[in-house]
């Protein structure tokens, strides 16, 4: 990593915490920094990991008061479910061949920008109502997106919204739920990872200290920006991200 690297790394740090904080999609900045620096897919999907962890600690923290079981499944539950979901999906990601994964990586990215647009634009109040999850069925879900987390992460929060707004979560208990979801189930992953010779630790602190500052920046702002904006930009780098992914795969 260069002296002019870490500098963009810290830029792209910056605006990953601004806009995870404003709207979410933070990875949809950082994987492509972190490839462009010279990292292969997977080494750059794990350091990107570990490098918006802290950031989610301090936004799960800022809002735990809120947080809530869904009906007949308690926080705790959903806590421990996360943590050994969020463990798996490390573990799958740390076997899985760096060449199989830059395969993979297209598909993840056209994946979560499609959630991240559904979430976004999509969903509307009357499809929370349509349909109500059982606990066993929460569960279930909540373990997968976990799995899924742990992987690879881009959409979690959208998903785990919907899981839990289903499961009859009001969405202000559900959107503070899945911040302290999305920070346990990476916790388990960040654990195993840190552990990987595939971690870029420099480019990790540069982004990391970028996405701590830029959170609390976008924090600041929340009140000041145009909200629908921002998720309109990040389903923008998300397709465009996909389409070069495919066109030139990494």
């Amino acid at each position: 990593m260069t002296g002019t690297g870490l500098p963009l790394l810290f830029a792209a740090g910056l605006w990953a915490g601004t806009q995870n904080a404003l709207a979410g999609g933070g990875s949809f900045v950082t994987l492509p920094a972190l490839i462009l620096s010279g990292l292969d897919a997977r080494a750059a999907n794990i350091t990107s990991t570990i490098a918006l962890f802290p950031g989610q600690l301090s936004t799960g923290f800022a809002g735990r008061a809120h947080v809530r079981g869904a009906q007949n499944l308690s926080f705790r539950a959903l806590l421990g479910i996360s943590l050994v979901g969020g463990a798996a999906g490390g573990v799958l990601l740390l076997v899985t061949p760096a060449s199989f994964f830059a395969r993979l990586v297209p598909w993840l990215v056209l994946f979560a920008t499609a959630v991240f647009a559904y979430g976004s634009f999509g969903r509307r109040r009357a499809d929370a109502a349509a349909v109500h999850l059982t606990a066993a069925q929460a569960a279930g879900a909540q373990f997968l997106i976990a799995v899924y987390g742990g992987y690879f992460g881009g959409g979690i929060g959208f998903l785990m919204l919907a899981a839990l707004t289903l499961a009859g979560l009001p969405t202000r208990n559900a959107g503070a739920s899945k911040n302290v979801l999305a920070g346990v189930m990476n916790a388990a992953a960040v654990a195993i990872f840190a552990f990987s010779p595939s971690v870029a630790w420099v480019s990790a602190l540069a982004l990391g200290v970028g996405a701590v500052l830029g959170g609390l920046a976008g924090a600041w702002m929340l009140s000041r920006v145009d909200e629908k904006l921002l998720r309109v930009g990040v389903v923008a780098i998300g397709v465009m991200l996909t389409i070069g992914l495919f066109a030139h795969p990494v």
